[in-house]
This record gives C-alpha cells, sequence and structure tokens, in this order.
C-alpha cells in the first residue's frame, strides 16, 4: 500500500502570495513590511540614518566654524580675508560633499539590509538582524560599488552638461538659456527612465550575488514589458513621502519662527528662546529624519516585490518558493536558496487546447492533458521536468501506483475479472452488455415488499 506523510498544518502565509500579483497588491504590501518586522527595518534604518545625520552635521558644522573663525584675525575686506573666505567655503563644502558621499553608503546598507529581510519574509520568515546581515555580508562592497557607480555617472553627466550650458552662455545667451532648459527636461525623463529600468539592481546583486555590471543587465531584463508599473510604483512612493514630509516641516518651520515672540515678545534674546527654537528645530528634524527612513524601507520593500513578481510571471519562481515553503514546514533542513535555483529560466506557459480536442479539460488545473497549467512549470531537483498531475509520487519522481481498492488487492481484482471472462456461460445466461450500450433499466423494491407486485 501507498504510505502517506503525516498530516501537517497549512504554511504561514507570507506577506504576498505565492503567485504572480498586481500593481495594487506591490503598492499595498510594501507598506505591510514594516509591521510585519519592525525591529529589523525600520529600527536599525532609524539607528543608522540617525547617527549618520548627527555625524554629518555636527562634521560639517566644526569644519565651517574652524575653517571661518580665521575670518577674525584678518582684517575685514583685505587680500588676506577674501582668500580665508574662499578657502573656508571650498573645505566646509568638501567635507560636506565627503560625508554626504559616505552618508549615502550607509544608506545602501539599510536597503541591502530590508532587500534581504522583505525576501525571507516573503516565505513567512521573521529572520533577526544577525540572519539578515549574512546575506548581506558577501555582496556589500557591490552594493557600494554599484552606488559609487551611479553616483560617479551623475556627477560626469551634471559635469559636461554644466560645461556646455556655460560655453552657450559666454557666446549666445539666448541659445546657453535654451539649451538649459532643454537639457533640465532631458534629465529629468532620463533620470526617471533609469530608475525604472535600475529599481530591482540592488535586489539581484544580493538575492543572486550578481556582479554590479551582470545585475544591471539582469534588471534591465526583469523590467522589460514592466516600465510603466515599476515607474508608477517608485513616483507614487515618492511623491506622497516627499508631500509628508513637507506637511510636517512647513508648520513646525512655522512655529520655530514664533517661538522666539512667544518667549520674549519684547524682542529681548535670552537663552530661553534660544533652547526653545533649538528644540522645536530638533524635533522637526527628528520627525523628517523617520518620514525619511520610512520612504527608504517602503520603497527598497516594494523594490523586491517587483522583483519577486517578475521572476513569478518569467522564470516561474513561486513554484520554487512554494516548494521551499513546503519542504521547510514539512521539517526538512539544509534546503538551497530558493532565489537563485532557476535565475535565467524561461517558464514557457502552454497553450490551451482547442474546446472538444483529445485530452481537453474544461475544469483547470484537474491534472489531465487538456487543463490550463498557468505558468510553464520548472525543472526538479535532479534536472527532470515536474510532472502537472498532482498525486503520491514514487522516490524517482514518478506517479505513484493508485491506492488499493476496497475489498482486496488491485490484482487480485483484475484477476478474478479475467477469470470470470473466461469462464464459460450457459446458454440463456446474461451476460454484459456489448461496449457503447445502454445500460439495461433496473427496478427498486423496498425491503420487504414483493418485488413481483
Amino acid at each position: 500500500m501507498t504510505a502517506y506523510p503525516a498530516w501537517t498544518p497549512a504554511s504561514r502565509p507570507g506577506i504576498v502570495p505565492l503567485h504572480p500579483y498586481g500593481f495594487g497588491t506591490i503598492l499595498g504590501r510594501s507598506f505591510v513590511a514594516l509591521r510585519h518586522n519592525p525591529k529589523v527595518l525600520l529600527g536599525f534604518a532609524l539607528v543608522v540614518q540617525a547617527v549618520a545625520y548627527i555625524v554629518l552635521t555636527a562634521a560639517v558644522a566644526g569644519a565651517g566654524a574652524a575653517s571661518f573663525a580665521r575670518l577674525d584675525t584678518v582684517t575685514p575686506g583685505s587680500d588676506d580675508a577674501e582668500a580665508i573666505l574662499a578657502g573656508s567655503i571650498v573645505l566646509t563644502a568638501a567635507t560636506a560633499l565627503i560625508l554626504g558621499v559616505a552618508a549615502g553608503a550607509l544608506s545602501v546598507v539599510v536597503q541591502g539590509v530590508v532587500v534581504a529581510e522583505v525576501a525571507h519574509a516573503v516565505v513567512a520568515e521573521k529572520p533577526s538582524l544577525k540572519t539578515v546581515w549574512t546575506r548581506v555580508k558577501p555582496v556589500f562592497w557591490r552594493l557600494i560599488g554599484y552606488s559609487a557607480l551611479t553616483l560617479l555617472a551623475a556627477v560626469v553627466v551634471l559635469g559636461v552638461l554644466a560645461g556646455i550650458v556655460a560655453l552657450l552662455v559666454m557666446s549666445v545667451l539666448w541659445l546657453g538659456v535654451l539649451f538649459g532648459v532643454m537639457a533640465v527636461l532631458g534629465l529629468i525623463v532620463m533620470a526617471l527612465w533609469l530608475a525604472a529600468k535600475l529599481y530591482l539592481v540592488p535586489s539581484v546583486i544580493i538575492l543572486e550575488r550578481a556582479p554590479v555590471f551582470a545585475a544591471i543587465g539582469r534588471s534591465w531584463r526583469l523590467t522589460r514589458g514592466r516600465f510603466w508599473s515599476t515607474l508608477g510604483i517608485l513616483v507614487i512612493i515618492s511623491v506622497s513621502f516627499s508631500v509628508v514630509s513637507q506637511i510636517i516641516s512647513i508648520p513646525l518651520s512655522l512655529i520655530a519662527g514664533f517661538v522666539p515672540a512667544i518667549i520674549a515678545p519684547t524682542g529681548e534674546t535670552d537663552n530661553g528662546a534660544f533652547v526653545g527654537m533649538i528644540v522645536v528645530q530638533i524635533v522637526g528634524q527628528f520627525g523628517i529624519l523617520l518620514i525619511q527612513c520610512i520612504a527608504l524601507v517602503v520603497q527598497s520593500t516594494s523594490a523586491v516585490l517587483v522583483y519577486v513578481d517578475a521572476r513569478m510571471r518569467v522564470e516561474a519562481l513561486d513554484q520554487d518558493l512554494q516548494t521551499y515553503v513546503e519542504a521547510r514546514d514539512a521539517g526538512t533542513s539544509d534546503l538551497d536558496d530558493p532565489y537563485r535555483i532557476g535565475v535565467g529560466r524561461v517558464a514557457v506557459r502552454p497553450a490551451p487546447l482547442p474546446v472538444g480536442a483529445p485530452g481537453y479539460d474544461a475544469q483547470p488545473g484537474s491534472g489531465t492533458p487538456g487543463a490550463h497549467t498557468g505558468y510553464g512549470l520548472p525543472p526538479a531537483r535532479g534536472g527532470q521536468p515536474v510532472d502537472a498531475v498532482p498525486g503520491p509520487r514514487t522516490a524517482d519522481g514518478a506517479p505513484a501506483s493508485p491506492a488499493p481498492q476496497a475489498g482486496g488487492d488491485r490484482a487480485a481484482a483484475e484477476g478474478e475479472a479475467a477469470t470470470d471472462r473466461a469462464t464459460p456461460r450457459p446458454s440463456g445466461s446474461p451476460t454484459a452488455p456489448p461496449p457503447g450500450a445502454a445500460p439495461a433499466p433496473t427496478t427498486w423494491a423496498a425491503p420487504g415488499s414483493n418485488g413481483d407486485a
């Protein structure tokens, strides 16, 4: 008899269903990830961004104060004062630029942690920060390299265009202004286009451990045919959080302007007014920083969900994820990473059979040859194609024999039927109707009644 496994409860659902989903699901579930594991996502992002902001502000303020303090040692308006002023401005700007790049690198680290955590959340796992970091650590410098590459490309493009505009303005003013306006509009369009096409690069680097340029090409291919939906998600999330930031910052700025007048109505400045203004500014900056952290987490989450949805549609990733979840919940350990199994695979959607054709099945998914099986099924671990027919299987993956019939072994029943067919019947005895003939009518009588009546 066929041995069936013991009963196990249904697998826990992740933050998204394990089948391709649409625009609304991606947009809505990007916020759900915050509630799934807020300690790792929002907590880590907030701590890292807050430390980076404090260090950046303190360093730039210290460099500016130290450099501009030298102006007090020279005569105002002299040549030395002008040289010191120019040097102080350059030094402060260089400090801000270098530390800003370093803060951007920390943002990339936060994005990598979010990508790794959301990949676990898709299969209903809630990992610790240590577990998440083990996935990000091997590709950390690739993330930094990609961030530096994008920054370098932006600086080069802006520098070239700025130089062309400056030359045109010095030659023909109206031509330089026209070219500058057209260049700005073109840069906006190109930035949106590249942002959508390269939206999945961090996800590819972390989940597939691909090199930087290979990840760029992979993101380009996965977003093919999904440009507008990807751009829509990116723009909606960015604009929404920008509006929220303005809603928080504008009232706090107005309050900060009224605080000195409220504390010192006579116009005399004292320590109380100064402290009150500083407190309001700190609260406002903390609120903006919190919104920025949430925006970074939500945008990174949406990028992972777009990546997973694209691979489900192109490479049948949903089959690999479902197999992983079922094996994990059944107690199997040392499983392969489902995100690295079918990379680059092309899942072909089978064409449905015409109505009335042999093998046609009107009920999709029933397992017959004509059933619509949806996305192409991936190959199994051993390289053999996965069979779409449900049911128990043997160790080599072939469908197992049907369960024995009630009343005895199937082989014995078939043997008895063959013997009965081989036994000669006397004339006049009832015989089985020929194939295709209509069954003989039967009558039914209640127990104890006269059946001949």
